[in-house]
């Protein structure tokens, strides 16, 4: 019995000792910590994109060059469209650029009535200082020659015509006046409007007619050079 009860103890001691587990190794003391991770640069912190990194395909493309300016031009008013025909022929045939003097309230019909003296045209005419108001802008940069082209109203150029010239700076410029009428001459139509403008070299103005073929209106260019 006695034998027994010493086998049942030596038994319960081997299994209490395998139940117990040797003691967890500690960490040695120079073992490397672990490397972290670099964190992503944000946005905020990467550097500006240069002007000269950017894509050619992204690059912004150069301005276009202006147009090179005439050194001739052809200004003109035109009411029933003779003048505006003139002055087409004129273009054509120099080569020069075509401006029309447009006119803010247009010309109608009953405006130009001869035979109501209480019409628009008949009262602007009448009144030395009358200025109508001009529509666009008419640049003369760079130009040196100056066709400028009018109907004859009442034995005078249009009013509109005061308003152009005084409007701009004709200095350095040769203006050639023309006119277009049913039957009336230029008269000193040039001459005053040149003495409006007060710069420039205005010419006499010469009547010119509807339908006059290219050989007669370059002769007439050519005499003006």
């Amino acid at each position: 019995m006695k034998r027994l009860i010493s086998l049942l103890l030596l038994l319960a001691i081997v299994l209490a000792s395998a139940g117990c587990g040797a003691p967890a190794q500690a960490p040695a003391e120079n073992a490397p910590a672990a490397v972290e991770e670099p964190a992503a640069e944000s946005a905020e912190s990467a550097p500006a994109q240069e002007p000269d990194d950017v894509p050619e395909d992204e690059a912004e493309a150069p301005a276009a060059e202006e147009a090179p300016e005439t050194a001739t031009l052809v200004v003109y008013f035109s009411a029933t469209g003779t003048t505006r025909s003139v002055a087409e022929q004129i273009a054509a045939l120099t080569g020069a650029g075509l401006f029309e003097i447009v006119p803010a309230e247009p010309y109608t019909a009953e405006d130009l009535n001869y035979g109501d003296h209480s019409t628009r045209a008949t009262v602007e005419q009448n009144d030395p200082d009358a200025r109508p108001e001009i529509a666009n802008e008419i640049s003369l940069e760079g130009c040196t020659t100056l066709y400028l082209g009018y109907p004859i109203w009442w034995g005078d150029s249009p009013r509109i015509l005061s308003t152009f010239v005084e409007s701009h700076d004709f200095t350095g410029i040769t203006v050639i006046p023309f006119c277009t009428s049913g039957s009336s001459g230029p008269g000193r139509t040039g001459e005053a409007l040149g003495e409006l403008a007060g710069t420039g070299t205005f010419l006499t103005s010469t009547r010119l007619r509807r339908g006059m073929s290219d050989a007669e209106l370059q002769e007439w260019i050519e005499s003006r050079g």
